[in-house]
């Protein structure tokens, strides 16, 4: 599926202050940037963030303890069943696709690596844009192959938002470029403005709520 640029299609009347969850999906040279991103969120940052990164299956993960010490918001692995929390950081464990329920809880699954990987950027997008629709900003950074692009077009179809790091500033860009090649790119952000861009999401629902 070829999804037209942002400017050439209608969007629904959604600010980025109504964002009710941010999806973001890194492989190769993308947990700097992470690292980044997520130190830039705010005490009071509203929506849930759920956070997709290629990691060795067999391999302990530390992606969440590492990025709590930079967070000042939550920052946990989620059990299945775990409900998605605004103001929270959710890191999907090595080994297991995450999923987005329609009930806003975790679903985890071992089914068959997508795109050569498990997790998985494209089913987390795509469960999350099912799920949150147009209150979605999904966002790819750098990493070694195509991953997230169909995820991407999946949430530009549910009338979600697509931001794209910038290739030149990425350590492996062909994540990224790939999603620009297809279409699939909204916005293409340096790391500096998409930190920006994040932390003036505000919006929060009954369903990212505890």
């Amino acid at each position: 599926m070829h999804v037209k640029p942002l400017t050439a299609r209608v969007r629904a009347g959604v600010g980025v202050s109504q964002i009710e969850a941010v999806a973001i999906g890194a492989s190769a040279g993308g947990v700097d940037v992470l690292n980044g991103l997520i130190a830039a969120l705010p005490v009071g940052f509203a929506p849930a963030v759920i956070v997709v990164v290629h990691v060795l299956a067999d391999t302990p993960s530390y992606l969440a303890q590492t990025f709590s010490y930079r967070s000042v918001l939550p920052v946990i692995e989620p059990d299945a069943g775990e409900r998605v929390l605004g103001g929270r950081v959710h890191v999907a464990p090595p080994g297991y696709h995450l999923m987005v329920e329609d009930d806003y809880t975790i679903a985890l699954s071992t089914e068959a690596a997508v795109r050569f990987s498990r997790p998985s950027i494209d089913v987390m997008f795509e469960s999350a844009a099912r799920v949150y629709r147009e209150r979605l900003v999904a966002v790819l950074l750098s990493g070694a192959n195509d991953d997230g692009v169909r995820g991407l077009e999946a949430v530009r179809a549910h009338g979600g938002r697509t931001w794209v790091q910038a290739p030149h500033s990425a350590a492996s860009p062909a994540m990224p470029s790939a999603a620009i090649e297809r279409g699939a790119a909204d916005e293409i952000l340096t790391p500096s403005t998409l930190a920006r861009r994040l932390a003036q999401l505000t919006y929060r629902s009954d369903h990212s709520c505890s």
